[in-house]
């Protein structure tokens, strides 16, 4: 049931006993709260988690990961780390969050693969009991942490921006905070950025300082491969703070991209080229089916179409907001199942297990 904090209580009983006009201010942030809260219950689908005690902590990770990456031995250090970011509360995996994070470690396996959660407790050493945990145990490259906002933003033009007070008020807060992050990360960190609603399908350490186009207007950030301090992140943080807008949606994150690109480039319109240092990819890299046709995920394809589909591409982007809600049959020849399976296939042996559980309790 939905409940109202107490601060807000609060809030209401001072703004009705003051001047009218302040009762804008009151349905601002009811409703920025509401959508906050809206927001987060259909960023992942609670029934696209799966059952969180399923599988325990006792997991045989020989059942569901080859042994040749159970004895890579650790991460090169040389090798630009694979970043995930959860600015949510949520600590409960979906199946193609621990897709993404699974289909990136087999692919790097020299790579260190840093999910940074912020529903985590800094500095508890245990994770939550989920399924999705145990799985990436199994990877030795994979990396659990706790994201640390105001470290991250800390030495940055964001840190004032993320500490004003009513920040997190604002209607696009979440999908603004992680537009935040990604170019936070690849400006100190350098490496790659990936959404959690990637299926990787081969290694992406070749593509540096580089971003993806999803259409002809546009550039998308929900991949990211750059070099620390690279000048061109650098722009976008700027950007970020000098225009900044967050009531628009996309105006942070793909816009900001492509306004920069532009820029960079002295371009009027996106297209794939390499300009400056800096690599816009074509859309079939890491955005083969455009947002727009998203359902195709859910329709069957032959062997043979889904080889040609791929055959230039590097990671899928799966379009979760408008996705997520869409029931995925296991098995079937669906797209996005023929990924599961391919890519991530540990993922995608415990969700054929849970629909196989789901269809012997419904008789």
């Amino acid at each position: 049931m939905f409940r109202m904090p107490s601060c807000l209580l609060k809030l209401t009983r001072v703004v009705l006993s003051h001047k009218p006009w302040a009762l804008f201010i009151l349905i601002f942030v009811l409703v920025s709260f509401a959508y906050i809260k809206l927001y987060s219950s259909v960023w992942e689908d609670p029934k696209s988690r799966g059952p969180p005690y399923s599988l325990s902590a006792e997991i045989s990770c020989a059942d569901y990961v080859p042994s040749s990456l159970n004895i890579a031995g650790e991460p090169s250090p040389s090798t630009a780390n694979v970043f995930f970011v959860e600015t949510s509360e949520q600590t409960s995996p979906s199946y193609l969050f621990s897709c993404s994070v699974e289909s990136a470690a087999r692919t790097h396996p020299a790579s260190k693969v840093v999910v940074l959660m912020k529903g985590l407790t800094k500095g508890n050493v245990s994770l939550p009991k989920h399924w999705a945990f145990s799985l990436f145990s199994c990877f030795p490259n994979v990396e659990i942490q706790p994201l640390d906002l105001t470290e991250l933003f800390s030495g940055t033009p964001l840190k004032r921006w993320y500490l004003w007070p009513l920040r997190q008020w604002e209607p696009h807060f979440l999908p603004v905070l992680s537009d935040a992050c990604r170019i936070v990360l690849m400006w100190k960190f350098g490496g790659i950025y990936l959404d959690t609603d990637f299926i990787v399908l081969k290694n992406l350490q070749n593509l540096t300082n580089a971003l993806g186009i999803q259409d002809d207007k546009e550039l998308n950030g929900a991949f990211l491969s750059f070099k620390p301090k690279h000048k061109f992140m650098k722009l976008c943080m700027q950007d970020f703070v000098q225009n900044y807008n967050g009531w628009i949606w996309g105006h942070q994150g793909p816009e900001l991209l492509t306004r920069v690109f532009k820029k960079w480039c002295s371009l009027r319109t996106i297209k794939s080229m390499r300009c400056k240092g800096v690599s816009a990819l074509a859309p079939e890299v890491v955005y083969p089916i455009p947002w727009q046709d998203w359902k195709k995920l859910f329709e069957a394809v032959s062997a043979l179409e889904f080889h040609k589909l791929l055959q230039n591409t590097y990671a899928v982007h799966i379009w979760n907001k408008l996705s997520h809600g869409t029931k995925l049959e296991i098995p079937s020849q669906a797209l996005l199942a023929q990924l599961y399976s391919q890519f991530c296939p540990a993922t995608y042996a415990k969700m054929k297990q849970d629909s196989e559980e789901l269809s012997r309790s419904a008789v």
